[in-house]
């Protein structure tokens, strides 16, 4: 029995040490496997680290007068600022609305307050010297993977690197292109207020311009169309949409995009009305946003 002693012992070693050896090799099947999808979860989160890429504005100006130099700083720096905005939102919205979600509540949007700035710059440009043509091609944005490209437009480089090559439709203000920040996101849907007998309602721009020289009247008429235009989009979309999206989508993909669009044309009316010598109106700016209002 003494003998016997030792050798049960000695088995119950042996034992504990196969049942270690299993548990070890399961540990390390287990840890290969979190590590296959760690390895899928990285993969998604590199194709989810897109940035958004513009193309370059300040190595596109002639000569800037010493006169506009501030003015056109303080856009350019704008720019930079909306161009930060628009990834910020980018990498915080992951996994909202459907396919169509980063164009309308995010690139359009982008696109919309780049050519009201972009108009800005080429207003204060020809107030001195002659007004800088073609800038509305530089408004569009892509996205770009890796955030490559997505850089300051008043340091060297500019937002230019990997931004697809302007084209003859992006010279177009968006809301004259059949198309819009507004348009082709039916899967998205509306958020608060959708559907709810609710409408969209602007402040009065015409009476807010004073007296027009003949000149220009053709086309601020055609820009003060344009405006109801774009407002009758906007409360077909809101109609369109009921019972759809999240509680923040009226505004990322209504509100937002009509009231970018607005501002595009209202400096337009002011552009054609300075054109002609004429002090263009002032506080029109203010006079872009829009809300809700019970139908």
């Amino acid at each position: 029995m003494s003998r016997g002693l030792p050798l049960l012992h000695r088995r119950r070693i042996l034992l504990s040490g196969a049942i270690g050896g299993i548990t070890c090799a399961a540990v390390v099947v287990g840890a290969a496997m979190a590590g296959q999808d760690g390895s899928g979860d990285a993969s998604a989160s590199t194709k989810a680290a897109s940035a958004i890429s513009c193309p370059a504005v300040s190595g596109s100006l002639p000569e800037i007068p010493a006169e506009a130099r501030a003015e056109v700083d303080r856009n350019l720096a704008l720019l930079d600022t909306q161009l930060a905005e628009a990834n910020k939102r980018l990498s915080t919205s992951q996994g909202e609305g459907g396919p169509n979600f980063v164009q309308n509540a995010i690139l359009g949007p982008l696109a919309d307050k780049r050519k009201s700035t972009l108009d800005r710059i080429a207003i204060s440009i020809g107030r001195h010297a002659e007004k800088p043509a073609g800038l509305d091609a530089l408004a569009e944005c892509t996205l770009s993977d890796g955030g490559a490209g997505a850089g300051s437009d008043t340091g060297a480089g500019g937002e230019a690197g990997g931004a697809a090559s302007p084209t003859a439709a992006a010279s177009q203000p968006a809301e004259e292109q059949g198309g819009g920040a507004d348009q082709g996101g039916q899967d998205q849907g509306g958020g608060a207020g959708a559907g709810s007998g609710q409408t969209i309602s602007c402040p009065d721009v015409a009476s807010g311009i004073g007296d027009v020289p003949a000149a220009a009247q053709a086309e601020v008429d055609r820009n003060l169309a344009l405006l109801q235009t774009q407002l009758d989009e906007a409360n077909k979309r809101l109609a369109s949409s009921a019972g759809e999206g999240g509680p923040n989508f009226v505004q990322n993909a209504i509100l937002g995009p009509l009231k970018d669009k607005r501002a595009s044309t209202i400096d337009r009316i002011e552009l054609s009305i300075s054109r002609q010598g004429s002090t263009a109106p002032s506080g029109l700016d203010a006079l872009a946003g829009c809300s809700l209002a019970s139908g």
